[in-house]
Parts: C-alpha cells; structure tokens; sequence
C-alpha cells in the first residue's frame, strides 16, 4: 500500500482477535469486519478486483487498486451496516420467526381461505421456509402450495440487476396445482433457499433448470426447468389469486408462480427472452395450473 494512501505509514498494533467479527448484510453478499463495534473494513456484494472495485478499509486514504478509504463511503455503508445488525438480532430473537410466519399465514388465509398441511423445507437453514397448503374450495378447483419465509430476508445481487431492491428484493413462490400436493412440495426443498445458496436472485420471467436429472424433477411431465411469472394470466387457466398487500420491512413482497418448462423451452427464453417463451406457451394453450 502506498504510504500517502494509509492513515497509519507507520503501522498500527495489532487487532485483538477477540474483538473482531463478521457481521453479514442481510442479503448474505456483503461482510462488515467490525473491531469492539467499530467497522474496520467491509466487502460490499459488487466488490471485485478484477474491475478495479475493492473493497473498503478504514486505514486507506482515497482509492487504490487494493482498497478504497471506508470514511469516504461511509454515507452509504453506515445504514447497511446498522440494518445487517438489526436484521440479525431481529432474526436472533425466539419470537422473530414466528411471529412472521403468523402474519404471513393470517395473509395467505385471507387471500385463499383455510390452510391445511404445512411441510419446513428450510432444513435448518437461513431464511427458515416452510410451504402452506390451501386446497381447492369454492371457484378453485385446485390446491395452492405458497412458500413461507422466503420474504423475511433481502434476496442477494439484487441491486447489482438495475432491479429495485425495495420493490423486487423480497420474494415467495407458489404453484397451483392438480397434482398430489405432498409431490408437487418437493419443488419447494429446491427453490426455496435457492437465491441464498447460488448468490442470485429470482425474478418474473426467469427460468431455472432442474439441478439433477430430469427423471427426478419433481413436477414430471418430461420438464427438467420451471418458468417464473409474477402475473400468469396470460397462460390458459382460471383466474390468478390476488396475494399482493403483504410487505416486510416496509418492502412489498411479490410471489412468483411456478410453471414447470422442457429444456428446449428454457434455452427459448435464454434465447430471445421470456416474452418468446410465454407467447409459445400460450399458443399451445398451456395452463399456468400444474397438472
């Protein structure tokens, strides 16, 4: 490091080892290292060497290729940094999750009526998710199976898309299906946690491939990808549930509807988009309800 771009040439002692932690953004991209409170360096989620965008230390004076002076961004970092504390002992505390889960489950009852099963799929890992059954009633003759969890945490490299991350950053999947419900959960122990597990996000038009073989997707069919749509009303099927009106952190939370999609049909939208792909899906009269 150049002398004229620390604040220390002569060096510092030593930081007591005791005394260090890392404390996580919520979105799980980011790590402040803080010493006795006090953030010492931080590697936001676009920290990257190779473009020339290091992280922050707070002994560096200006920009260097190796790090950039923590002080000078310390406008922005300061509230992302005292969020990631406050989500954490939000999601420390024993009442946290369940009072979420109450809200989230008194919300999916009064957009789809009474629960039924109800499965964790979170496998006792960050976010904590389980799947909501609501069986078919009266003007639904089909069971909807909703993520619930998946909202209570910031999905991460949101804001690295030109996405908004207060409007697209929290999520929740649900299917509409006419298959065995205990089956069509199974996609769930796969999605759930997938934004936190590969570093990404999930938004409407997006596809993903199945990561096994096809033979074990869950939702069958010859389908090895499912196809993510915030408004499936363009498909063949009956009218979409309204789920909008639930938010966390003050952030609306959208769901995203499943529709399982063939290997061909996924290289189509990676291809000329999700527009070709809904268009085809809609000529051939398929249905956004899985059957």
């Amino acid at each position: 490091m150049p002398a004229g771009h620390t604040r220390h040439p002569d060096g510092t002692p030593p930081v007591e080892a005791r005394s260090l932690r890392a404390l996580w953004f919520e979105e799980g991209d980011g790590v402040a290292i803080v010493a006795n409170d006090e953030p010492i360096a931080v590697l936001p989620g676009w920290s990257d060497m190779s473009r020339g965008m290091p992280g922050y230390s707070r002994d560096v004076v200006g920009q260097t290729p190796f790090s950039w002076s923590l002080d000078d961004a310390l406008e922005g970092l300061g509230p992302r940094i005292a969020h990631a504390e406050g989500f954490w002992q939000w999601r420390g505390d024993a009442r946290a999750w369940a009072a979420f889960q109450q809200a989230l489950l008194g919300h999916l009852l009064a957009r789809l009526g009474p629960g039924a099963r109800y499965w964790d799929v979170g496998a006792r890992r960050q976010p904590l998710v389980g799947v909501s059954e609501r069986r078919p009633g009266p003007g639904r003759p089909y069971t909807v199976l909703s993520s619930a969890g998946m909202s209570c945490q910031r999905m991460p490299v949101i804001e690295q898309t030109g996405e908004n991350p207060a409007a697209s950053g929290r999520i929740e999947l649900a299917i509409a299906t006419t298959m065995p419900s205990a089956d069509a959960a199974r996609i769930f122990l796969w999605l759930a946690q997938y934004p936190w597990r590969e570093v990404t996000w999930l938004g409407s038009g997006q596809c993903v491939r199945w990561c096994r073989d096809a033979a074990t997707f869950p939702l069958g069919g010859g389908n090895e990808a499912v196809l993510l749509l915030h408004e499936p009303g363009a498909l063949l099927g009956p009218e979409v549930p309204d789920l909008s009106g639930f938010s966390v952190s003050g952030e609306p939370v959208r769901w995203l509807w499943i529709i399982p999609v063939s290997e061909r049909e996924r290289l189509l939208a990676a291809e000329r988009g999700p527009a070709s792909l809904i268009n085809r899906l809609a000529a051939q009269r398929r249905s956004w309800v899985v059957g």
